[in-house]
C-alpha cells in the first residue's frame, strides 16, 4: 500500500508540474504529428503535420519563449501497416497517438496536435483521459471548432466520408471498435461537448445535433469573445478535469485556406479565431490543442495556410502565458 501510496503521489506530483509560463518558468510545448487519414482510396498518410512542422513552428515558439522538444510523430509499426482496413488502421494509429499525449502530458508538457485531419479527435481525447495519475478514466471536455458538425453516423451520412463523423464517435454514437481502438471508453457524454463556429450540416446530422445535449458557440461568438464563450468553458470546467480544443482549418474565412476543399464562407479569420483561443486557454483546465487538415504542398504554394495555423497556436499560447491574471 505504501509503495502504491507513492506511485499516485508521484503521478499528481508530475500532473501539477505547470505547462504555462509562471514567474520565471517558460511554456512547455511538445509538437505531436498524426499523419494517418483513415479514409477509403486515398493515401494511408498526409504530409500535412511535417509540412505545418517544417515551415519553422518550433524555432516560433522557441522565440517566443516557449521550451520545446523534438515533435514526437505516430508512426505504425510493419505488422499494424498491414493490417486489414483504413478504418482498423486509424483506430491503432490513434491509439498510438493516444500513448503519445498521455506521457507528454504526464512529463509536464502541453500537446499541441498536427493532425492530417479531425479523424486524429478519439486519439487526441483518449490521451487526455488516460493521462490522471491513476487508471481512473479522467472527465474530458471538448471544443470542437469546425465549419462542419462532424457528427454524422454511418446511418446520416451523405458523403460517406468518415472524416464527417469524429466527434458521433467521441460521443458513442457509431463505430464503437474504432473508438475501442483508440482507447476512448467511455465515451464523452455529449453535455461534454461544445461545437464552435458550424455552418454547414447534413439533414439528418443536424437532426441529430438537434436532439443531443451538445451545447454551441456561433461565429460571431468567436469573433467577438463574447459572454457565451466565457459561459462555455466556465460550464465544462465544472462538469470535467481536461479540456480539449480542436480545431479544423476549413472553419477559417476561405481566403485563408485556399488549398481547403472544404471550405464554408462567413468564417472567422485566424487572427480572430487565434484572439478567442487565446481567452480559452487562460482557462487551467484547457490542456491540450489540435489543428487538423492544413493544406500543403501545391495546394498552400503560398504558405497562407500555414500561416493562418501558426497564428492559431501563437493565440493558444498567448493564453497559456497569461493564466491567473484575469
Amino acid at each position: 500500500m505504501k509503495t502504491l501510496s507513492r506511485r499516485i503521489l508521484l503521478g499528481l506530483s508530475m500532473l501539477a508540474t505547470p505547462v504555462f509560463g509562471q514567474g520565471d518558468r517558460p511554456v512547455r510545448v511538445s509538437l505531436v504529428k498524426m499523419p494517418y487519414v483513415g479514409e477509403r482510396n486515398v493515401p494511408d498518410r498526409s504530409n500535412g503535420p511535417d509540412y505545418l512542422e517544417q515551415g519553422g513552428i518550433q524555432k516560433i515558439l522557441e522565440e517566443s519563449g516557449c521550451r520545446t522538444k523534438p515533435a514526437a510523430a505516430v508512426v505504425l509499426t510493419a505488422e499494424e501497416q498491414k493490417a486489414y482496413g483504413e478504418w482498423h488502421r486509424l483506430g491503432l494509429a490513434n491509439g498510438a497517438l493516444a500513448r503519445v499525449v498521455r506521457d507528454e502530458r504526464r512529463e509536464g508538457y502541453f500537446p499541441i496536435g498536427l493532425l492530417a485531419n479531425c479523424s486524429a479527435l478519439p486519439g487526441m481525447l483518449s490521451g487526455l483521459q488516460h493521462s490522471g495519475a491513476t487508471a481512473r478514466p479522467l472527465r474530458v471536455g471538448l471544443v470542437f471548432i469546425d465549419a462542419h458538425g462532424d457528427f454524422n453516423t454511418p446511418e446520416t451520412t451523405l458523403s460517406g466520408m468518415l472524416g464527417g463523423m469524429p466527434v458521433a464517435i467521441a460521443a458513442g454514437r457509431c463505430l464503437t471498435r474504432l473508438r475501442l481502438l483508440s482507447g476512448l471508453e467511455p465515451a464523452l457524454p455529449e453535455r461534454h461537448i461544445v461545437l464552435g463556429a458550424v455552418r454547414d450540416t447534413d439533414p439528418l446530422e443536424q437532426d441529430l445535433l438537434d436532439r443531443s445535449e451538445i451545447e454551441h458557440l456561433s461565429v460571431a461568438d468567436i469573433r467577438s469573445r463574447s459572454d457565451a464563450l466565457e459561459h462555455q468553458m466556465k460550464r465544462l470546467s465544472s462538469l470535467t478535469d481536461v479540456i480539449y480544443v480542436h480545431v479544423d482549418m476549413d472553419v477559417l474565412d476561405p481566403r485563408e485556406v485556399p488549398g481547403h476543399p472544404l471550405t464554408v464562407a462567413g468564417g472567422p479569420t485566424s487572427l480572430e479565431l487565434g484572439a478567442a483561443l487565446t481567452e480559452m486557454f487562460r482557462y487551467e483546465k484547457a490542456v491540450a490543442f489540435g489543428v487538423a487538415s492544413t493544406p500543403w504542398g501545391e495546394r498552400d504554394r503560398e504558405g497562407v495556410s500555414r500561416k493562418a495555423a501558426y497564428n492559431l497556436i501563437q493565440g493558444v499560447v498567448k493564453g497559456l502565458e497569461r493564466r491567473g491574471t484575469r
